[in-house]
């Protein structure tokens, strides 16, 4: 029977719970001939705590996964029981996106989707963008517990110049977002009024 991409929602949070039993149960059921891959989209993104560079793995598509099944007779018309049966009763799964009947995902999508988290796999994002004007405060380096400016942003390679003053003038500083953190509006206020 032919394969088609659909996607399935799930109860936030158990996507990955899902994915694991539909692999795992299909062999189960003997119907693993029929349900191909149970793609999960994420993303690497970079948080900074205490100080400490992290990088977690964060879903695209919190609450949806895309399974590559034979949901249809070959007909396209007529349910392939078993294999409805199957995804419908797994444990988290809530149904399937576009209600019923499910609409077949075009193939180019989810190639599009899978080529977007392997790119966000490779190089990581930071959690927190900051645009030009801001005030922020260097946790990191030599310039460390100075508050500046933002100048420029570089989101590519994740770095913004930070206008900083030091020796009586203003002087640009490049660094990464994770050396950095927004300035609390207090602290920028008590600044102010000095």
């Amino acid at each position: 029977m032919r394969q088609g991409w659909y996607v399935l929602q799930t109860l936030t949070g158990q996507e990955q719970k899902v994915q694991r039993l539909i692999e795992a149960k299909s062999k189960e059921e003997g119907i693993a001939d029929q349900i191909g891959e149970v793609l999960m989209p994420t993303e690497r993104v970079m948080t900074v705590k205490n100080n400490k560079k992290k990088t977690i793995v964060k879903k695209l598509f919190p609450g949806y996964l895309f399974v590559q099944a034979a949901v249809y007779e070959d007909d396209g018309k007529r349910r392939n029981e078993p294999v409805w049966s199957f995804l419908k009763g797994i444990q988290g799964v809530i149904g399937f996106l576009g209600g019923e009947p499910p609409r077949e995902m075009p193939a180019s999508e989810v190639e599009t989707i899978r080529g977007q988290a392997e790119e966000l796999q490779e190089k990581p994002k930071p959690k927190v963008v900051f645009e030009p004007g801001e005030m922020v405060k260097i946790n990191d380096g030599p310039f460390m517990s100075s508050s500046g400016v933002v100048q420029s942003i570089d989101p590519d390679r994740g770095r913004l110049t930070v206008m900083v003053s030091i020796f009586g003038g203003e002087t640009p500083v490049d660094l990464e977002y994770w050396q950095v953190e927004r300035e609390e509006p207090s602290t920028q206020e008590s600044q102010g009024t000095k």
